[in-house]
């Protein structure tokens, strides 16, 4: 058996989740051995590589304590393979002296990879890029062999129990009462912006918005772009009640197509939501475009999309069912983990 430490950093509802269904993914072949690196020290403070190099200067205490108990738990598990997700709080010369097979898994993309992936490339045996997706001049395995990574894979994100409702089947999946007719819940970056204004004006009531803001933003969001409307938090436990009811997802992107592969691509359709998302060519490395999820190219484009299927009700339902089937088949996340597994092993095993 091969024993995997996932060290991630979450809190609240999602760590428990994420620690609870990381766990549940070990089977005789692979002990997955969850460690939540979240409570030693806030994310700030190393949300960037050369903040985590000062804190090593200065020998951190939470760093300190960190480390000890990840080289204590290494030793008690003699686990063979370190799998690193999230913002990494492990320094390069940390990692240089310890002798454990080190994976850094991306999930954050473009938009911050010179921030807190590039710089630690060197320190890690692999690499599992969560995205094809990097710019308009190169995908991302062509720049991580660029940056000096020694062995990559692509390895997608998943859909979590947490954020589904595993009692459902594809007999009843659809069977509930679906009155949102368009939903979108993520966070409101700036780039996000404009396309969800336009398409807020659009559909009005139509469209329901939820996502990670605050009050100076969403202000800003409106004064802005005429006020669209004001966007409000709902909690990681509500979103499977939200996506249930809800006929179609919208998925956007904060680097639109260069940043496609996010867990909202996986938990649409893993609750019987139909999906229209960017990505361009990118897309189809996930799902069936035309067949299980529906591509849009901009503002426009997606809000004929969403106006067409809410009157084409077969069609919407067929794709949704399909997107269903394939997230509940492919991408959860305990089908993901014996996945990462088998890659990660292969590669010890033939360098």
């Amino acid at each position: 058996m091969t024993k995997i430490i996932y060290s991630f950093n979450k809190r609240g509802f999602e760590a428990a989740y994420w620690e609870k269904e990381i766990a549940a993914a070990s089977n005789q072949k692979y002990k997955f051995i969850p460690f939540n690196h979240d409570p030693y020290l806030d994310v700030s403070l190393y949300s960037r590589a050369q903040l985590l190099d000062n804190l090593f200067y200065e020998k951190n205490q939470g760093l300190v304590r960190l480390y000890s108990d990840i080289k204590n738990l290494i030793i008690k598990e003699k686990a063979e393979v370190l799998l690193v997700d999230n913002c990494f709080p492990y320094h390069p010369e940390f990692l240089k002296g310890i002798s454990i097979y080190k994976v850094l898994r991306t999930s954050d993309g473009p938009i911050s990879a010179y921030d807190r992936e590039f710089a630690y490339l060197h320190a890690y045996d692999h690499i599992l890029y969560h995205s094809p997706a990097y710019s308009r001049d190169m995908g991302m395995a062509e720049k991580l062999v660029y940056c000096g990574a020694k062995r990559i894979d692509f390895w997608p994100l998943a859909s979590f129990d947490a954020i589904s409702d595993s009692s459902k089947t594809e007999a009843d999946i659809l069977s509930g009462v679906r009155d949102i007719d368009v939903i979108f819940i993520g966070a409101l970056h700036l780039n996000k912006m404009p396309l969800i204004a336009a398409v807020k004006k659009a559909l009005g009531k139509k469209l329901r918005l939820h996502g990670l803001t605050s009050l100076k933003k969403n202000a800003y969001f409106n004064i802005k772009y005429g006020f669209p409307g004001w966007i409000k938090s709902v909690a990681f436990a509500d979103y499977v009640k939200l996506y249930q009811r809800a006929k179609i997802g919208i998925n956007i992107h904060n680097r639109g197509d260069y940043t496609v592969g996010s867990y909202r691509l996986f938990d649409l359709p893993a609750n019987g939501v139909m999906q229209i998302s960017d990505g361009g060519e990118y897309l189809n490395k996930f799902f069936s475009v035309g067949e299980e999820v529906v591509a849009y190219k901009n503002s426009e484009e997606l809000i004929a999309r969403v106006k067409y299927y809410l009157t084409h009700d077969k069609e919407r339902e067929e794709i949704a069912l399909n997107g269903f089937k394939r997230a509940r088949r492919d991408y959860n996340i305990k089908s993901m983990l014996i996945k990462a597994g088998d890659i990660v092993t292969r590669r010890i095993r033939k360098p």
